[in-house]
């Protein structure tokens, strides 16, 4: 099979069938081989009934229905487990993403060899409070993922088989495919201008809530990606810092103390002294933080993926 387009919805009935007639076209005219993977993530209007009845008329449609509102990418993970295409294809189902791209996205990964391509919309139809939070997003993505990508939200994006099946998408991780592809092991990573329509249905399902949860999501990818396989490099390391640090302060206040004492010069008490407290303080956090580390490798050390590495190619 050529290509499996994916498609996770949520309340877009109005849009299925006109983007379903529209996939349809491409790939007739383009003699590719397809399937059409829809995933309903919980929708309240009559969306599903519009897929029951595309499917009755159209073999190349899978569909998954999920029974509440899951989010986009445990709909994207679910999908990929069941995809079957060389190339896999995500779009969103809203209109705004046009199928007209799918030949050229097709060509990307087929002909040029890349192993995942995202959709850049330069030009695009939002207002003000949804383009310039955008572009303060991918700026800090591409600084801290290395991944020279415009638009990483962008969800018209095409992938090689091999990619989907060997990187897992949970929570609202679907915002850094790319850079979970890198850590996969897939550098091969390009983008391609795509045109970016008004929507013509409904509204977003996306609120400014989704910046804030996208910078999280980021860091957590981050340290993940740097010490998930080994959290004691980083909480031991600070932990012990910060620990010897506090020690030594506390032996410079204990010092000063005995100092005082044998010139017999009158002395505060060591515990009115704010820096005693800060040693402390530190020796307290210090501990626990090399205490976090060391659980966190045990935890690690019985994953029961700590050795799960991607092969590309066996002899």
């Amino acid at each position: 099979m050529d290509i499996s387009v994916v498609i996770p919805l949520l309340n877009e009935e109005e849009s299925l069938s006109e983007l379903h007639a529209w996939i349809k076209r491409v790939m007739s005219e383009n003699s590719f081989s397809y399937e059409i993977i829809f995933v309903d993530d919980g929708s309240t209007d009559h969306s599903w009934n519009v897929i029951c009845d595309l499917k009755k008329a159209d073999n190349n449609i899978k569909a998954i229905r999920f029974r509440r509102n899951y989010g986009k990418s445990p709909a994207l993970h679910c999908a990929f487990k069941r995809a079957e295409g060389d190339v896999i294809i995500t779009m969103d189902a809203d209109l705004q993403d046009s199928p007209d791209e799918i030949p050229d996205l097709y060509k990307k990964i087929k002909e040029e060899g890349f192993d995942l391509v995202s959709g850049w919309k330069k030009k695009r139809y939002d207002p003000l409070s949804k383009t310039i939070p955008t572009k303060l997003f991918n700026a800090t993505a591409r600084k801290v993922s290395g991944v020279m990508l415009h638009d990483f939200n962008c969800g018209l994006k095409s992938y090689r088989k091999d990619v989907v099946k060997n990187i897992e998408i949970y929570n609202d991780m679907h915002r850094y495919v790319p850079y979970l592809a890198k850590i996969a092991g897939f550098s091969k990573i390009g983008e391609k201008e795509v045109q970016h329509r008004a929507r013509k249905y409904g509204k977003s399902k996306f609120g400014l809530s989704r910046f804030v949860n996208g910078y999280l999501d980021l860091l957590t990818l981050w340290f993940l990606s740097v010490f998930g396989r080994k959290p004691m490099h980083f909480f031991g390391l600070w932990g012990s810092v910060m620990f010897f640090l506090g020690l030594l302060a506390a032996v410079a206040v204990g010092a000063s103390k005995l100092y005082a004492i044998s010139k017999g010069i009158p002395h505060p008490l060591v515990t009115n002294s704010p820096y005693f407290y800060i040693a402390l303080t530190m020796m307290i956090l210090g501990t626990q933080l090399f205490l976090a580390g060391f659980l966190g490798e045990i935890v690690s050390r019985n994953s029961s993926d700590r050795n799960d590495y991607k092969i590309e190619e066996e002899l």
